[in-house]
């Protein structure tokens, strides 16, 4: 958050920033702001605000027991300045009588209006400040606070807080004698918290004030360095001259942009943050929401999104719109094997963890002054959870964001295209295509590649255009969290203590979902194997085994999981440019062989790298549906026929040394037809919404999902278009869109 006068101050320079750019159109004179110039401009803004040199506090703010006088004294004497502790301070001083007989005094109420307006008479510089554990409830005396100084929040467990309390035995705690526990009073003002904070500290359980200490500085040092987490593309090429610096993009253009100018995908130019052993076990108790939170935090600078701002989006994306309340739940299924269900959100498949968070990470980071075209080729799943997730922002963003779908016309089930169809809403619209999966999502980066063509509609429409496909880094980076919360899930059910490794199994067509897992073992899970599993269109299990891309001599199937269906695989260059040390030239000559002339060979100690965190293997039409019958009958469980190809391929490549894990990436209802075959169940030939309710009356586990039969509900007669496949023809489209949309 901002002081009044900051904000008019960043208002000022956007304007500034406008003017500079003016632009016709034909139906009126409109501004045009280059994205890249703007953010540029308001994060110097931003920084000279509140860039930490000479007469900037520093004001430590939790609960009571959180450490705060301790921890500044600490601080204070590293940096060699004043230390201000405002209970002993401040209130006492002002007060002439300690704090605990000023709250029997005048009670509650009254307390926090005395304290605040003590606040509000101070005011220091280069200091430390320690606040109460109350100050945040005041909202006046916050901001005051706020207008010179970084609030680092030390966020400290729960059960420690109440534990150190027991020992203190304070007697000075506002709300204490209301007849309330301890514990819910603490967990009430975490509100306030969140509300003020302009970093956290996370103190895991045990860590010394001096560890705390040391993390304080961090942060703050981190919160003032605006420029330093940047993201280049994948083929970038760096330069000889190591004074020549790349091009970087921060968060903000990462995710507006989507796809690197290049043809690359933006990746962090530094490495994963990492957490330690304690941080991860102080994270076993917390919530999926809470898990979110600290994850996130440490991948995006506040410079992008305040923290506080992204807890609120965090709350919001991930709260009743899922249909079980630990959003991403760990199912015991049978042995070592458990099952991580990640279909419990509005559409029923693992891209509403990331797609009911990444429109309000993308409604932040666009500038006020364009309109927004996004460009999403599905296979089946994407489709209906971005038009959801889009649909949910607020109606400013909705009428500056728009949605257009690109999916196979008769290569998603039944089910799936009456899903994405009736998923189209005001600001978004489902385009069937007569191909195949990899021809829209090759087309859209054609498209994104087209400076003429986009250029076109920036110029006329004012309109920028951009992707929320896992080419998008705010799309594929929430899905590292739900990796990350299962592993903590086990420990939690005491299945494996911390530390123990595991292996996960994940159905894998575009590379997105088993990346994200990568990513989770770079921040410190204890992955120790990832196992591909694949369908008839194993170019990604051939691939891991050889090293060999080859799509020279196939043909994309058709099977029973569309989602899968892909021959080529984009998130494979992020991994591929990780295991060759940022090699961007060697990503360029890859990828550009792979479209001239549909396959590449990657050198020995790659493929070698590859194969010593990978196994992959592929499972026939047979196989699946052969799972699925058998697991039904053993556990009562079904499968989809993604979550099937993932156990066939575990159970055939995992050695039971250690637990694995197997994503299930869609419910079983989006697929009855495939589910009735295997089943054995004769009244295939229903309608999807029958075969769903009929499922749905076994009595099986998972349960039936309800927002999907609700959705068998509306399957009225939904028109949608319907384009051949030809680049020019989509493009087409789109302007038409963008026309109806925001001309």
């Amino acid at each position: 958050m901002l002081h009044l006068k900051q904000c008019q101050h960043l208002k000022q320079i956007t304007q500034k920033c406008l003017s500079r750019i003016h632009v016709k159109t034909d139906k009126h004179p409109q501004l045009f702001l280059s994205r890249t110039f703007a953010l540029a401009e308001l994060r110097k803004s931003w920084h000279s605000i509140y860039s930490l040199v000479g007469d900037k506090n520093i004001i430590l703010m939790g609960p009571p027991g959180a450490g705060k006088t301790t921890v500044g004294r600490i601080i204070g004497q590293k940096l060699g300045c004043c230390v201000i502790d405002v209970d002993d301070d401040i209130l006492e001083k002002t007060w002439n009588m300690s704090v605990s007989e000023k709250l029997q005094d005048v009670g509650n109420e009254q307390f926090l209006e005395e304290e605040g307006k003590a606040v509000l008479n101070f005011s220091a510089s280069g200091s430390v400040i320690s606040l109460t554990g109350s100050n945040p409830m005041h909202d006046a005396s916050m901001w005051h606070l706020k207008k010179n100084g970084i609030i680092v929040y030390l966020d400290v467990p729960l059960l420690d807080i109440v534990s150190r309390l027991k020992l203190m035995k304070t007697d000075r705690i506002v709300g204490q004698n209301s007849g309330t526990s301890v514990k819910d009073l603490l967990k009430f003002r975490r509100q306030y918290y969140k509300k003020w904070y302009d970093t956290r500290v996370f103190c895991e359980s045990g860590a010394s004030p001096e560890e705390v200490a040391n993390k304080v500085l961090s942060a703050v040092k981190r919160y003032q360095d605006v420029d330093s987490e940047t993201f280049i593309s994948t083929r970038h090429i760096w330069p000889k001259d190591c004074e020549q610096k790349a091009p970087m993009k921060f968060f903000s253009e990462a995710v507006i942009e989507g796809l690197a100018s290049d043809g690359g995908l933006f990746v962090p130019e530094k490495e994963f943050p990492k957490l330690n052993c304690g941080e991860w076990k102080s994270l076993v108790g917390a919530t999926y929401i809470e898990r979110a939170q600290i994850l996130l935090e440490k991948c995006i600078h506040p410079a992008d999104i305040p923290a506080a701002r992204l807890g609120e989006m965090i709350e919001t994306a991930y709260g009743e719109n899922f249909a079980c309340s630990k959003i991403a739940p760990v199912r015991h299924l049978s042995g070592n094997q458990f099952i991580l269900e990640l279909f419990h959100g509005p559409t029923g498949s693992f891209k509403d963890l990331s797609l009911q968070l990444m429109p309000h990470l993308f409604a932040h980071c666009i500038p006020p002054s364009c309109n927004f075209m996004i460009l999403v080729a599905t296979s089946g799943d994407t489709g209906s959870a971005v038009l959801n997730g889009f649909s949910r922002l607020n109606k400013n963003d909705n009428q500056r964001i728009a949605v257009a779908t690109f999916f196979p016309e008769d290569g998603v089930s039944d089910f799936q295209k009456a899903q994405i169809i009736g998923s189209q809403n005001e600001n978004g619209w489902a385009v069937g295509v007569k191909s195949d999966f990899d021809f829209c999502q090759t087309s859209i980066k054609r498209i994104f590649q087209d400076s003429d063509f986009t250029g076109f509609l920036a110029v006329e429409y004012g309109t920028v255009l951009s992707s929320a496909n896992s080419i998008n880094w705010g799309r594929l980076l929430p899905q590292v969290v739900y990796h990350a919360s299962a592993y903590l899930d086990l420990v939690s059910q005491g299945f494996i203590s911390f530390g123990s490794p595991v292996d996960v199994c994940i159905p894998t067509g575009n590379f997105g979902n088993i990346l994200a897992a990568v990513y989770a073992k770079t921040m410190g899970v204890p992955i120790r194997k990832f196992i591909c599993a694949s369908n008839q269109n194993h170019v990604l299990t051939d691939f891991i085994k050889t090293g060999h891309y080859d799509i020279r001599e196939r043909k994309l199937a058709q099977t029973f999981s569309p989602a899968i269906d892909i021959l080529k695989s984009s998130n494979l260059e992020r991994h591929l440019h990780l295991m060759a040390n940022r090699d961007g030239q060697l990503m360029r000559r890859l990828f550009n062989q792979l479209e001239e002339e549909h396959h590449f060979q990657i050198e020995k100690i790659l493929v070698e790298k590859l194969q010593q965190d990978f196994v992959a293997d592929w499972c026939s039409e047979g196989e699946c549906l052969a799972a699925i019958h058998s697991t039904y009958n053993t556990s009562g469980y079904i499968l989809d026929p993604h979550t099937a190809i993932a156990k066939v391929v575990a159970d055939r490549m995992q050695d039971k040394t250690c637990p694995v894990i197997v994503s299930s990436t869609a419910h079983y209802s989006k697929f009855a037809p495939a589910i009735m075959q295997a089943l054995k169940i004769g009244e295939i030939n229903q309608t999807s919404s029958s075969q769903v309710y009929l499922l749905s009356s076994y009595n099986a586990l998972p349960p039936p999902h309800e927002a999907l039969l609700e959705r068998t509900k509306q399957q009225g007669k939904v028109e949608h278009q319907v384009c051949a496949a030809d680049v020019n023809v989509l493009k087409n489209h789109v302007e038409k869109l963008v026309q109806n949309q925001f001309i």
